[in-house]
């Protein structure tokens, strides 16, 4: 544990593990500036904590409110140290299924939203040479399930753009980390309007959930969790939060291997060559 406190901006800290998150932060004398759609479902962190909270009503998807958000936490705590893009949603259902509205919507949250904050926070953490960004992504950020297309396109591309995000800051001493939680209680999923066509596509993936033996995790072991990440000097770009992610990892990424292997000579076939 770090003795220094540090100041933490944590959006979707209303409810489920950003919430667990803010409580974590402040228990140990941190300060927080806990962002979420209402600032009514915050007021028990000002009441609990007083001035080591600021709640901040905030949409992540309007950017001009983001950057107002962030300038008021840099100005009540003299700077932010962590930010935790922590706020999503999902829509389950089939690519078919889904409407544009719907994945547009979770894309402006769970990848602009992102953006948003990210920006916001990079110039103040470039100047003072240090900070961290914790992105939350999901084993949905590495994986792709049938039924969840729409919800793992925003977590790939927010993978994407925090890897390339870590080796743009890192000449600044600014971290970015990209947690990957595997399964949590959570109130983040909606459901598109199910056709019968995709019913075997649900079942499939229902049985594989059932196969995998991972168990929904501890909230406050998460909040645990956090802050040993956010005091490690050398945190890592990628971490799962959740047992018995890698025997789900490691075939994935081992069959995508195979088959670029598989298929080389198409590749070779489109640069002109022949395969050695």
């Amino acid at each position: 544990m770090s003795n220094t406190p540090k100041t933490w901006f944590i959006t979707g800290a209303s409810r489920g593990l950003g919430a667990q998150w803010a409580e974590a932060a402040l228990s140990r004398g941190d300060r927080v500036a806990a962002a979420a759609r209402s600032a009514g479902t915050l007021d028990s962190l000002a009441e609990n904590y007083g001035d080591l909270a600021l709640p901040l009503e905030l949409d992540v998807t309007d950017e001009a409110a983001v950057h107002r958000a962030v300038a008021a936490a840099e100005e009540r705590f003299g700077g932010i140290d962590i930010l935790v893009n922590n706020a999503g949603q999902a829509v389950m259902g089939a690519v078919e299924e889904v409407t544009a509205a719907q994945a547009r919507e979770q894309m402006e949250v769970n990848y602009f939203g992102a953006f948003y904050t990210s920006q916001a926070v990079v110039p103040h953490m470039r100047n003072r040479r240090s900070g961290r960004i914790i992105q939350i992504s999901s084993m949905g950020g590495v994986v792709a399930l049938p039924t969840m297309g729409t919800y793992h396109a925003t977590k790939w591309a927010l993978e994407a753009l925090s890897q390339a995000l870590a080796a743009e800051v890192a000449e600044y001493g600014v971290h970015v980390t990209l947690v990957e939680p595997l399964m949590f209680p959570s109130e983040l999923g909606n459901m598109a309007p199910q056709m019968p066509e995709y019913d075997h596509a649900r079942a499939l993936v229902m049985a594989g959930f059932e196969d995998t033996g991972i168990a929904p995790g501890d909230p406050a072991a998460a909040g645990r969790a956090m802050l040993t990440l956010a005091d490690d000097p050398n945190p890592p770009l990628r971490t799962l939060f959740g047992a018995n992610g890698l025997p789900l990892i490691r075939p994935e990424y081992a069959r995508r291997i195979a088959l670029w292997e598989e298929w080389d000579h198409l590749a070779q076939l489109a640069q002109g060559t022949s395969p050695a």
